[in-house]
């Protein structure tokens, strides 16, 4: 009884430095780093389409991307396809090329998804109209 009775507290302590941890990254996010954007991660997508060579007006096609891939949730998991963060990376670790923080940092999944898109679509816009004529990006 005495042995279970440690497990349990372990799992319990356990469970709260995870989520303690998950509590800190919140905050770093929201703080952002110097020369890291911040803000909400909408205003943080804004704040970079120009780093990408886009004019402000692709963001309305950003938002209507990732409004319907992620609810712009940097925790969003797709438990059939494996498909995590803000642009739904196939597997999440992708982003890992942007940021080792990619699982709880919105700037480096979205400075990721931003590069991604350059690279296969050339736009927001254009992976929106890919998004809208087949389901996915």
């Amino acid at each position: 009884m005495a042995r279970e009775v440690h497990h349990l507290q372990a799992r319990h302590q356990a469970a709260q430095r995870q989520q303690a941890q998950r509590q800190a990254a919140r905050r770093r996010q929201a703080q952002g780093t110097p020369g890291t954007p911040s803000g909400d991660p909408q205003q943080i997508a804004m704040s970079m389409l120009a780093q990408f060579g886009w004019p402000s007006s692709q963001y309305s096609c950003l938002d209507s991307l990732w409004e319907r891939e992620s609810g712009w949730n940097p925790y969003a998991a797709n438990p059939y396809s494996g498909a995590f963060g803000i642009p739904q990376a196939l597997p999440g670790a992708k982003m890992a090329s942007a940021g080792s923080d990619w699982a709880t940092n919105a700037s480096t999944q979205i400075r990721w998804g931003l590069g991604y898109i350059k690279a296969t679509y050339g736009s927001p816009c254009a992976a929106w109209s890919h998004e809208t004529a087949f389901g996915s990006y």
